[in-house]
Formats: C-alpha cells, sequence, structure tokens
C-alpha cells in the first residue's frame, strides 16, 4: 500500500523533471539567435543572397508543406537527425547564413530546434538564426499566405 500512495507524487516529480528540461531547451536559445517569419519573408523576397534553410523536424510536415527551398535533413532530436544536419553543414564555411526551423508544435514544446543549434554553435557555425513559430508551421506561415511547396 506504500507503493500506491507514493507513485503519484513520483511520477509528478518525474513529469515536471521532464516539462522542466523541455523548457529549458527552447528557452535558452538567445534572442539574438532566432528570427521571425516576417523577417525571413523581407529576406527571402529581397533578391540577396538566401539563407540555406534546414528544416529539422518531422518529414511528414516537410512533404506537406516547407519552404521553398529549404531541405529537410531529418528529426534533430534524434541521432540520425543530427548526423544528417552535420554531414549537409560540415563543408559549408563557418560564416553561411543558416535558417533552421521545425514548426511541429508550439515552440515550448518542440523537441528539434534546440538541438540543431546547438549542433551548429558547436561545429562553429557564427550566423545561425532559428526560425521562431509560437505555435506550428501551419499557423505561423501557411495561414499568413506566406510562399510554401509541397513535396520532397
Amino acid at each position: 500500500m506504500k507503493i500506491a500512495k507514493t507513485l503519484p507524487p513520483l511520477f509528478l516529480s518525474v513529469i515536471c523533471l521532464i516539462c522542466a528540461q523541455a523548457i529549458g531547451q527552447w528557452s535558452s536559445i538567445a534572442p539574438g539567435r532566432l528570427i521571425n517569419p516576417e523577417d525571413l519573408v523581407k529576406i527571402l523576397q529581397s533578391g540577396k543572397e538566401k539563407p540555406l534553410m534546414l528544416q529539422v523536424g518531422s518529414h511528414t510536415l516537410f512533404a506537406q508543406a516547407h519552404i521553398p527551398g529549404s531541405e529537410y535533413v531529418g528529426a534533430a532530436s534524434r541521432g540520425d537527425g543530427l548526423q544528417q544536419l552535420r554531414k549537409r553543414v560540415e563543408p559549408l564555411p563557418r560564416s553561411r547564413f543558416i535558417v533552421l526551423y521545425c514548426g511541429c508544435c508550439p515552440w515550448s514544446h518542440c523537441p528539434n530546434v534546440k538541438p540543431a543549434d546547438d549542433a551548429l554553435q558547436a561545429m562553429g557555425f557564427t550566423n545561425v538564426k532559428v526560425l521562431y513559430m509560437a505555435n506550428n508551421f501551419g499557423t505561423d506561415w501557411v495561414d499568413k499566405g506566406y510562399p510554401t511547396a509541397k513535396g520532397e
């Protein structure tokens, strides 16, 4: 009977720890490393050199809709996705303008952008921005009428 009484507090403690870790992941991306959708659209429409845009979330979401010209490199919450990301950027100059985005879920729950940003920082990239989408790609990009592409 003692186990049954201690299980709920233990379970709640574990849940709180997991939530705190997730919040710590997304909130620790420095504000200067973020870019909002409106600013990215302006850059893409400016005619200047476009950033390398890498989608680091779900392949299903990428196939449904993504930013034109962006590349899918794998979910950065998984080891194989991070490996694909590192392989894609390894030959690039460390000053290359790169935009990372996911859009799978609300920003506070995204498991992908922080590991991707950390990986590029660890590799010495100095011009990386993470696309801030408060809700998800559908709400913060597609529904606003910004350009999208579909398919692989």
